[in-house]
C-alpha cells in the first residue's frame, strides 16, 4: 500500500497541474473573439478619438480585434452599467473617466457601485482643463481676475458647460479654492459657452483645453491659466493655477480602462501590459497630443487609487457647492 501513495500523489499533482493549465489559458482573453470597448462617448470626441487611437495599437501588438462601441448618455451610466453586468472574461472594457468618480458623488443611486463592480486596469491620459477669456477682455492674468471678484463680490460670472460636469465642478473648485465669491454659470455645451464669453456675458470660462485649442491659436479666446499640477505642452506659456495664486490647486481629466469586477488577475495583467505598451508608443503618443491628451499608463493599483480619491474630491466640491444629486 506504501507504494501506491507515492503514484497516487503524482498522478493527482499532474492532474492539479493540468486543471492549473487550463485555468491559466482561460484566464487569457480568447484571442478568436473581439475584446469589446465600451466608450461612454458619442464618437469624434477627444475621448472617443484617445480610446480608438490606444485600442488600434493594442489590436496589432494582442493579434486580436478590439472592436469599439459607443454608448453615450446619463453621465457615463448607460455604459458603465453595460460593463458592470458583462462576464468577467477580458471580452468586455470600459473606457471609464473622471465623469465616472464625478456620477458616484452626484448621483443618488447607480445601477452599479463604482468601486466594488469594475477592476481598474490602467490609466490612458490625462488632459489639461484651462481658465479662459475672451481676447479682448481687461483681465490678461488669473492674478487681474481675482483680485477683481475680490473687489466686487458676487459680479464675476464663470461659465462652463452642463451642471455636474467635471468643467462645472472645477470651476466650483476654482471659486472656492481661490476664495472669490463668483457665480458659476452652467451652459448646454462648449459652443454655447464660448459664444456667451465672447459676447461678454460671462467674464471667463473653464473648458477641457481640446475643444477650444483652436480658438485661442486663431487668438478669438485668451488663456489665463492652466489647471494642472504643471504647465500644458500645448500652451508651455500659459502658468498653472497653482502658480497664479492657490498653491493647492490642481485638476485634470482623464481617461482609463477597466473590466468588470471578478476578472481573473492574469487577464488584467495582460491588458495592463499591452496598454502600458502602447502608450509607450512613438505614434500613439504624439497622436494623442495632437488631441490635447498626454499618454500616461499607470499600474492597475494606481489606477484603482486614483479613482478612490476622486469619488471622495468630487464629492465634498458637490456637497460644499449645493449642488442637489439626481
Amino acid at each position: 500500500m506504501n507504494t501506491l501513495i507515492p503514484k497516487i500523489t503524482r498522478r493527482s499533482a499532474l492532474a492539479l497541474a493540468a486543471l492549473c493549465i487550463c485555468a491559466s489559458a482561460n484566464a487569457q482573453p480568447s484571442s478568436t473573439k473581439p475584446i469589446r470597448l465600451v466608450v461612454p462617448f458619442g464618437p469624434g470626441g477627444v475621448a472617443d478619438l484617445t480610446a480608438r487611437t490606444v485600442a488600434q495599437k493594442m489590436s496589432e501588438s494582442m493579434g486580436q480585434s478590439i472592436i469599439v462601441d459607443n454608448k453615450p448618455g446619463a453621465g457615463g451610466v448607460v455604459a458603465s452599467d453595460t460593463v458592470a453586468k458583462a462576464p468577467p472574461d477580458g471580452l468586455t472594457v470600459l473606457l471609464m473617466s473622471n465623469g465616472n468618480a464625478v456620477s458616484a458623488g452626484l448621483f443618488k443611486k447607480l445601477p452599479f457601485d463604482t468601486v466594488k463592480d469594475f477592476a481598474p486596469v490602467s490609466t490612458l491620459g490625462y488632459f489639461d482643463m484651462a481658465v479662459v477669456t475672451a481676447a479682448d477682455s481687461k483681465f490678461k492674468t488669473v492674478q487681474e481676475l481675482l483680485a477683481h471678484a475680490k473687489a466686487h463680490p458676487g459680479t464675476v460670472n464663470i461659465g462652463t458647460i452642463n451642471m455636474g460636469s467635471t468643467q462645472h465642478l472645477a470651476a466650483e473648485l476654482f471659486k472656492r479654492s481661490t476664495g472669490i465669491d463668483a457665480q458659476v454659470v452652467p451652459f448646454n455645451g462648449s459652443p454655447a459657452m464660448i459664444t456667451a464669453l465672447r459676447g461678454g456675458q460671462i467674464d471667463a470660462g473653464v473648458e477641457i483645453l481640446a475643444p477650444i485649442l483652436g480658438q485661442i491659436s486663431g487668438k478669438s479666446l485668451r488663456p489665463l491659466a492652466v489647471m494642472g499640477a504643471k504647465r500644458s505642452f500645448a500652451l508651455p506659456e500659459t502658468p498653472t493655477v497653482a502658480e497664479s495664486g492657490a498653491p493647492n490647486f490642481r485638476v485634470a481629466s482623464w481617461n482609463a480602462l477597466a473590466v468588470p469586477a471578478k476578472t481573473p488577475p492574469a487577464v488584467i495583467a495582460r491588458l495592463n501590459k499591452e496598454v502600458n505598451a502602447a502608450l509607450a508608443s512613438p505614434e500613439v503618443k504624439e497622436r494623442l497630443r495632437q488631441l490635447g491628451v498626454e499618454a500616461q499608463g499607470s499600474t492597475a493599483q494606481q489606477q484603482a487609487d486614483l479613482l478612490r480619491d476622486e469619488i471622495q474630491r468630487w464629492s465634498e466640491v458637490i456637497r460644499l457647492a449645493g449642488i442637489p444629486k439626481q
